[in-house]
């Protein structure tokens, strides 16, 4: 099911593997976002309370989300802001079919803990990277999206530049 906003543009905070890790860092990163999409292994609910008091948050499940928290958050979601698709599912490697049979021009995955961005057949895939506890020595990130009419930019944005 899609999740869809009235507005045709916005900013996005897109978060994944905080593993029950809010960084303070995170709210000067995503100050003045519209929304923030959370790509999986949230790690608890009081992560999603604490990032919805920063903004709405649509977040999919990942392979740690177990308990029955978790249960009702679904393993993959489309979000449209006006024209633009954006699908969110936590493992890359599992998505079924291809962005464009749900009209996305964006994926957002996480599961790596490795930030990425890149465009493939003109559709942006972008892994935030691990907002949560460091894993070996991968960076700490987040990444912010911006949305002006059918226009998508992405950065990808280190925390250790916001502490």
């Amino acid at each position: 099911m899609a999740a869809k906003l009235k507005a045709s543009h916005g900013r996005i905070g897109v978060i994944s593997d905080t593993h029950g890790l809010v960084r303070p860092e995170v709210r000067p990163a995503f100050d003045g976002v519209d929304l923030i999409l959370h790509a999986g292994d949230v790690g608890n609910a009081e992560v999603l309370k604490e990032l919805a008091s920063i903004a709405r948050v649509i977040a999919v499940r990942g392979n740690n989300d177990n308990g029955p928290w978790a249960k009702t958050i679904p393993e993959t979601e489309v979000v449209r802001i006006g024209r633009v698709g954006i699908y969110i599912l936590h493992n890359l490697k599992e998505i079924e079919g291809g962005p464009a049979d749900r009209n996305c021009q964006v994926v957002i995955s996480g599961h790596s803990h490795q930030p990425s961005i890149e465009t493939r057949g003109g559709v942006l895939f972008l892994n935030p990277g691990s907002a949560g506890p460091r894993r070996f020595k991968l960076p700490i990130t987040v990444a912010r999206l911006t949305i002006a009419g059918s226009a998508v930019n992405g950065e990808i944005i280190d925390l250790a530049q916001h502490s």
